[in-house]
């Protein structure tokens, strides 16, 4: 579990295969202090499990499921990455509560700065907008930030130079590939709405986008 606060950017040292998935290779130095083999490390959002720890660096196994998930699979030597620790329970959530479980990439439609920071809308599929809401969470690339603006097939992010000073953020341009996880509250609310009165996950009044309506509806809340 990770807060959506970047402690630092890494570079990738590199990338091989092994097996199904790679041996990815970070070069880093906060998220090194206090870290073992077998702990996590969210790159660029994904969380990952340390396998291999050397001096200045860490080494991580990508699953097949993690390459064909997130933009790890084509991660080039020398790239800059964010890098979170698994927080602790004595750690300040200033962020919000995320798991590291990357739901799919988005794709950055543009970049526009101004004196006090950065507005960037991203392109996702429109299948996708379901979880994503004005004012909502949501880790870009492991970053927490909140959805300023949203369309049928995008959202808008706006970035305050703190963020942009502690994150790979100034490096996104129009075109690049950045990993969306969305709030994990609205995928519970949106199962147990689904799973419906009957108790099975198949229930046909439920079911739909329409049914999960008619159900919000129904209880007050729309």
């Amino acid at each position: 579990m990770f807060t959506g606060l970047i402690e630092e950017t890494g570079s990738v040292a590199g990338l091989r295969s092994s097996g199904e998935g790679k041996l990815l290779t970070v070069n880093a130095s906060a998220v090194l202090e206090g870290t073992r083999i077998g702990d996590s490390i969210s790159i660029n959002g994904a969380c990952q499990t340390v396998t291999e720890m050397q001096p200045g660096s860490f080494t991580v196994f990508v699953s097949r499921v993690t390459l064909d998930v997130t933009t790890l699979g084509s991660f080039k030597q020398g790239l800059t990455v964010n890098l979170e620790r698994a927080l602790t329970l004595t750690t300040r959530l200033g962020g919000h509560i995320v798991q590291g479980h990357v739901d799919f990439t988005g794709r950055i439609l543009s970049v526009k700065k101004d004196s006090m920071g950065v507005e960037i809308d991203v392109a996702v599929d429109p299948a996708k907008m379901k979880h994503i809401v004005k004012k909502g969470s949501i880790a870009a690339d492991g970053i927490s930030l909140t959805v300023v603006e949203t369309g049928d097939s995008w959202f808008r992010l706006y970035l305050i130079p703190e963020t942009l000073d502690k994150t790979n953020i100034g490096l996104w341009k129009t075109g690049t590939i950045i990993n969306v996880e969305t709030d994990i509250l609205a995928k519970y609310i949106e199962k147990m709405l689904v799973f419906g009165k009957s108790g099975f996950e198949d229930d046909s009044r439920t079911s739909s986008d329409a049914g999960i309506m008619a159900k919000l509806t129904e209880g007050g809340y729309l």
